[in-house]
């Protein structure tokens, strides 16, 4: 059975950092021949694919909202989101997903998603 469980999230103030994690599991082949993204969505809006990346294609890529101050990076089995200089806007439920292909953040293509991790930027 896939599984994707995201944790790390939190309370932190605007300024500070913060990691999530993404463990992978029953996947039928190793976590580096899937795309990975990282989704967020906060109260009231659609949920926002923020960063994806493909290990074999090495292709990254990060929304303007998020670039600059967040990376994504995997080992073998986890999949992290390094965030920085954190801001109020930032405040959402992070979700991690990952599909077959090429890195995209488009939601509609991911196969298999996590339950989320919240994340509030505030003061």
């Amino acid at each position: 059975q896939v599984r994707l469980v995201e944790s790390g999230g939190g309370l932190v103030q605007p300024g500070e950092s913060l990691t999530l994690s993404c463990a992978a599991s029953g996947f039928t082949l190793e976590l580096r021949y899937y795309a990975i993204g990282w989704f967020r969505q906060a109260p009231g809006k659609e949920r926002e694919g923020i960063t994806c990346s493909n290990t074999m294609s090495r292709i990254t890529y990060y929304s303007d909202s998020v670039k600059g101050r967040f990376t994504i990076s995997r080992d073998k089995n986890t999949v992290y989101l390094q965030m920085n200089s954190l801001k109020p806007e930032d405040t959402a439920v992070y979700y991690c997903a990952a599909r077959r292909g090429r890195a995209t953040t488009a939601r509609s293509s991911y196969d298999y998603w996590g339950q989320g991790t919240q994340v509030t930027v505030s003061s």
